[in-house]
């Protein structure tokens, strides 16, 4: 059976534009229910889509984080030439990496953090987030259980060089969250692992922003975009969004 990949979206909604961005072995079905939820209240949401994500874990093996964040900031010129000149980012896991990786180098109106572990010292527990991935996807291919357990081997020998380039932007992007001076939302589940509870905390002492906020999500654990309380996700980032001043400009196009 052939798995039919996530692709990237844009769902057009207002002059007011979000860049929505997925995490590690996941896909853009990680922030669809966000992205849906901001565009029926008036803003524009744009989520790329990684090179090597959504397909097998070998191809994702093949990409690098490199061309992930190049992706990422392919998705952020693409709506400024859209004509969008007010760009906030939000971001989950990885993508919450990315999504304060960009507010350090690019313009952006706001930044909304999720399960960002930007405290991570070792690639510890990546692979084993990339062989959970491997199972699943395996089976939803229709291989048998002999066929799944020959090819996780395989890729347990596989090189993983782009495992390693999660960690350097991870921590380069840590050295740099005091020159984040946009507003702030750093979102966390409390029944996360640890790592992750402790950089949601460390993310809101180093930005050097007044306008920021934490809020924890006490039934929730990882990807909360998706989980019990994603309801209230979606209603927070956009009650946190809507209180940034946007100038509404007129497209320019």
């Amino acid at each position: 059976m052939k798995v039919v990949a996530p692709k990237s979206f844009t769902f057009e909604g207002g002059k007011r534009a979000v860049l929505l961005l997925h995490g590690f072995t996941g896909s853009t079905k990680d922030v669809k229910r966000l992205g849906e939820y901001l565009q029926k209240r008036g803003y524009t949401c744009h989520a790329p889509m990684y090179r090597g994500h959504g397909g097998t874990p070998e191809e994702l093996l093949q990409t690098s984080p490199n061309e992930w964040w190049q992706d990422v900031v392919e998705g952020y010129h693409y709506l400024l030439n859209l004509g969008y000149e007010e760009i906030a980012v939000a971001g989950i896991s990885l993508g919450g990496v990315f999504s304060l990786k960009v507010a350090e180098e690019f313009p952006v109106k706001a930044v909304v953090s999720m399960c960002a572990p930007i405290k991570r010292s070792s690639t510890n527990g990546l692979f084993d987030r990339l062989y959970n991935y491997a199972k699943i996807y395996k089976f939803f291919e229709g291989k048998s259980k002999e066929e799944i357990i020959e090819e996780l081997e395989v890729l347990k020998n596989t090189p993983r060089d782009s495992l390693n380039g999660v960690q350097s932007i991870t921590e380069n992007t840590c050295e740099e969250l005091h020159s984040i001076t946009s507003p702030t939302l750093v979102l966390q589940g409390a029944l996360d692992d640890e790592i992750y509870q402790e950089s949601a905390s460390f993310i809101i002492e180093q930005v050097e922003t007044n306008e920021k906020e934490i809020i924890w999500y006490e039934e929730s654990g990882h990807i909360i975009t998706t989980g019990k309380e994603k309801d209230k996700v979606c209603e927070d980032v956009y009650t946190f969004l809507n209180q940034v001043e946007w100038t509404d400009v007129v497209l320019q196009r």
